[in-house]
């Protein structure tokens, strides 16, 4: 009984595994660029509420309300990502400061805007969020996968890879080769950005009936411990996602296993974050980040 319900979870685990990685794939390009970008957590937070928002007001009036609700968080979430970039690549401020403050503001304004369009810290309720499809699978696995081998082949196989690789090992270099890194960061940044709503976006929509202070709950801090337990490269980070995905799904599942439910529910809540911290403290022993990481030039 418990294998299958073992072999059940994978249409679940694979939904709360697909966010974590949009949003790992954003922190890894950021930080390949050399920037720190530890606003995952709150740029996930601008999204969900920005696809709460456009979903909940225009899923009566249009059949598109989920496309445009994963659009607009997208945006929102580039578009507050310029201010870690104006700070950190412009200003030169120290990076997890930054990222913090973003952090930070991103818990009160989206209170502040819920408050402004439904009167109550949180959006209304939507009725139907976004259907899974063949084999209970959600569609947020294909675009995952999506970005996943978009991110690996512009990397790798594209002269902008290299030069966003540069940015974050040899920056010095790439300048006197006459490319201009403030560019390369501030695309960097707002990549991650835009790809962390779009996370944020896809966490409240299958995962959510509506957008709390609570729906990210941590899931952008998985995905950085993700970009840096996957050593920065788009194969481990999909590996470290699905680990950390795994250990979530856990959490929410293992209730029904009956020969663990002995154990209190503590435990079950813990798992994920003592999965990640586990396994940040038994693979940090080799520095795989890039070279001018958090550097401010």
């Amino acid at each position: 009984m418990d294998q299958l319900f073992l072999a059940g979870m994978i249409p679940s685990t694979l939904m709360i595994v697909s966010p974590i990685l949009i949003a790992a794939i954003g922190g890894m390009i950021c930080e390949r660029a050399g920037v720190v970008n530890i606003a995952l957590e709150g740029l996930m937070s601008i999204g969900a509420m920005t696809a709460a928002i456009i979903h909940v007001l225009l899923e009566s009036s249009t059949g598109f309300s989920i496309p445009l609700a994963l659009l607009f968080a997208s945006f929102a979430g580039g578009l507050f990502s310029l201010i870690h970039a104006f700070a950190s690549v412009t200003l030169k401020a120290d990076q997890v400061v930054s990222g913090t403050g973003i952090n930070l503001l991103s818990n009160g304004i989206t209170v502040f805007i819920c408050q402004l369009v439904f009167g109550m810290d949180r959006s209304r309720s939507y009725r139907m969020g976004m259907k899974a499809g063949f084999l209970g699978i959600y569609p947020t696995v294909w675009i995952a996968l999506a970005i996943l081998a978009a991110a690996w082949f512009v990397l790798y196989k594209r002269p902008e890879g290299l030069r966003l690789r540069a940015s974050g090992d040899h920056p010095q270099a790439l300048a006197a080769a006459g490319v201009n890194v403030i560019i390369i960061r501030y695309a960097a940044v707002l990549i991650s950005g835009l790809l962390a709503g779009l996370a944020g976006a896809c966490v409240v929509l299958t995962q959510d009936i509506q957008f709390t202070v609570n729906t990210i709950n941590g899931k952008g801090f998985i995905a950085l411990a993700a970009v840096s337990f996957g050593r920065w490269l788009p194969l481990g980070v999909l590996g470290a996602s699905f680990l950390f995905g795994l250990s979530s799904s856990l959490a929410v599942n293992i209730f029904n296993i009956r020969s663990l439910d002995f154990l209190p529910s503590e435990v079950f809540n813990m798992l994920p974050y003592f999965i990640t911290l586990l396994t940040l403290v038994v693979f940090s022993g080799k520095d795989h980040a890039p070279r001018a990481l958090g550097e401010r030039e």
